[in-house]
């Protein structure tokens, strides 16, 4: 008798698509108005002016301009400070 009895069901092969967040439009770069700066899980990066942040924390351009990142010092509710990135986008008829 050489044949298989019976074999196992496999556990694997069950991934999932990857979700594509990141920087999509990286400082001093132009963004359209309503164009997707940063997509991501939690807010990790601040909106700043002429940016708004979506229900799933992706931030998006209301005006058409030049991307800019800042570093600024945030105080929590604690009253403990951190640092915190803020994205905003300067318009181009300045």
């Amino acid at each position: 008798m050489a044949h298989t009895k019976q074999k196992g069901s496999s556990k694997l092969g069950r991934d999932s698509q990857s979700k594509r967040l990141g920087v999509k439009i990286y400082g001093e770069q132009l963004a359209k108005a309503g164009s997707i700066i940063i997509r991501q899980r939690g807010s990790n990066v601040l909106s700043g002016e002429n940016t708004l942040m979506g229900k799933d924390d992706t931030i998006y351009s209301t005006i058409a301009g030049k991307v800019k990142f800042n570093d600024i010092h945030k105080r929590k509710f604690d009253g403990n400070i951190r640092k915190a990135k803020i994205v905003s986008v300067e318009p181009l008829d300045k």
